[in-house]
């Protein structure tokens, strides 16, 4: 009886070629995560310099409002003149003191007629609740600027009174008064007494998730190329 020698089947090797292209392309993968990483680091950065800008300005001693010239998101203002609270309009909001609406009023000073968010009036809120003030008034508060159309959900209806958002253009042909567009004010809580409505709610808050972002894709970068280390050390020592 003859023997015949077992062969193991044999492979090829695969092309030095194929490792090449397959090498570069992971550099170039691992090029652009570390990219997108120190992208992330400038805007955490950019972020933090915008944060640290706000609440100085926030904080600070308030100005006169500007009737010409840039306008500065969060700058704390003063203003004087009577509101017209007939042409007061309501935006629909939703506070940490529940669902109910923005008062926004026409504030009529020597020179200009300004928006002022008054606060905020719970739903359902008796109109006898409501101050209104009379007379010559000094308003302080923080500038804001007008938001356009209304929400990713519901836009405004000017026709229907219908308000979800700060469309300063649109609310001036409304009640039909010259009144500015650049900006509104949204005006300080300075009753202690709990009055309706309720000013000094604005959230000064922005999101920062820049870091996480960063690190997320340098760990992403570090693991590729842990891989790859891993790939070419199994290449170049087939026998471990």
């Amino acid at each position: 009886m003859s023997e015949h020698s077992a062969q193991s089947p044999t492979f090829s090797a695969r092309p030095v070629w194929v490792d090449c292209v397959l090498l570069a392309l992971s550099a170039v993968i691992i090029v652009t995560l570390v990219a997108l990483g120190n992208w992330q680091m400038r805007r955490l950065t950019w972020k933090l310099d915008l944060i640290e800008a706000v609440e100085t300005r926030a904080f600070a001693p308030p100005v006169a409002a500007p009737n010409t010239g840039a306008v500065l998101e969060y700058q704390r203002v003063y203003l004087e003149g009577t509101y017209l609270h007939d042409d007061s309009l309501r935006i629909k909001a939703v506070t940490d003191l529940g669902p109910g609406y923005w008062l926004l009023t026409p504030l009529d000073g020597s020179e200009h007629i300004t928006w002022v968010n008054r606060g905020f009036l719970p739903t359902g809120l008796d109109g006898g609740r409501i101050t209104q003030p009379t007379g010559p008034q000094r308003v302080e508060g923080l500038l804001r600027l007008p938001k356009s159309k209304g929400t990713w959900l519901e836009k405004n209806d000017p026709g229907a009174g219908r308000w979800f958002s700060a469309d300063l253009q649109a609310m001036k042909h409304t009640i039909g008064l010259p009144a500015r567009t650049s900006y509104f004010v949204d005006a300080d809580h300075t009753d202690v007494s709990p009055t309706w409505p309720r000013g000094g709610l604005t959230q000064v808050s922005f999101r920062n998730n820049h870091l996480s972002y960063a690190l997320t894709w340098y760990a992403m970068a570090l693991l590729l190329a842990a891989m790859i280390s891993f790939v070419i050390y199994q290449r170049v020592n087939p026998d471990l």
